[in-house]
């Protein structure tokens, strides 16, 4: 069989694809990313975003298109035998020390801009590490929502330590779930440049501020990192910000407009636009007030205050 995989409107690496590329491989299939010049007896179409555009009525090339992602169907997963797999990191041409993977699926909590509780229910135990750190990958790269939550996840985190693996949890950690014998056990972790947390309301500015104090006490000393999602309010939003601004150079902000799943007409306001486009900018947002930010001739963003 000639297998094509196509990523619609994402260049990160899919877990999935990579999934269906090694299990596709290991059955002695052809397996290449989409040309439009091939033909092919199935082509994987992988899809994150639902406002994004669906490219399936340009594929004609094609025996039989299988898609998935949450752009697609929320409620789709991958057969057991494939989600198995060890991933074909060769599809994105990735180095032989990182893999990625999930130790857990779901989330307890229900905020309005995430579709992970909806998707994958309340949290869950998925795969052990040293499935995932196979072949002698020391850096994993763990794309959990929220694995703090999970008496498991901690067990694994633990796990971790114990085999001196290198991590990233890149959807970041609820610092509200970090107590005291937490803190310890993270600052013990062999982090990949930084610590993520999420910050996406005031309150949890607070959360933040006394997780990495607490961190801190047990000898971290490297970045952290706040993905904030901006909601309908901009004095808000900017104050939220701009306190990680004021903090220092250890503290990141990564803006993120909030996008309804269900509105895939939803229009982001400029200002959030620009407001992203400071705060993402490192050199930008360490360099100039936001009231001096020109993201276009002739319009300053002091405007907006």
């Amino acid at each position: 069989m000639n297998i094509g995989i196509l990523a619609v409107d994402s260049n990160y690496p899919n877990l999935a694809l990579m999934k269906i590329s090694g299990y596709h491989k290991l059955k002695g299939n052809q397996v290449e990313w989409y040309n439009p010049f091939n033909h092919y007896d199935k082509v994987y179409m992988a899809k994150i975003f639902s406002f994004t555009e669906d490219y399936q009525q340009w594929i004609t090339n094609a025996d039989h298109i299988e898609k998935g992602g949450t752009g697609y169907d929320i409620s789709k997963v991958l057969p057991s035998d494939i989600d198995c797999m060890v991933p074909d990191y060769s599809l994105y041409n990735l180095d032989d020390k990182t893999a990625y993977g999930f130790l857990t699926r779901g989330c307890p909590n229900k905020c309005k801009w995430c579709i992970v509780p909806q998707k994958e229910g309340k949290i869950a135990p998925y795969m052990d590490i040293e499935e995932i750190a196979v072949n002698n990958r020391k850096n994993i790269i763990l794309m959990d929502n929220n694995v703090l939550a999970s008496k498991y996840g901690l067990q694994q985190i633990e796990k971790i330590i114990r085999l001196k693996l290198r991590v990233d949890f890149n959807q970041g950690l609820d610092a509200r779930l970090v107590t005291d014998e937490v803190a310890r056990l993270l600052a013990k972790v062999k982090w990949i440049k930084r610590i993520r947390f999420g910050c996406d309301t005031p309150g949890q500015i607070a959360e933040c501020e006394r997780a990495t104090a607490l961190i801190d006490k047990y000898g971290y000393k490297g970045e952290y990192f706040f993905y904030c999602i901006l909601l309908n309010d901009f004095k808000e939003s900017f104050e939220r910000i701009n306190h990680w601004r004021n903090k220092g150079s250890r503290f990141l902000p990564h803006v993120q407009p909030y996008r309804d799943f269900n509105n895939p007409r939803q229009i982001i306001p400029q200002w959030q636009n620009d407001l992203a486009g400071w705060a993402d900018k490192k050199q930008v947002f360490r360099s100039c007030e936001f009231r001096d930010f020109m993201p276009r001739k002739g319009f300053r963003c002091g405007e907006y205050f």
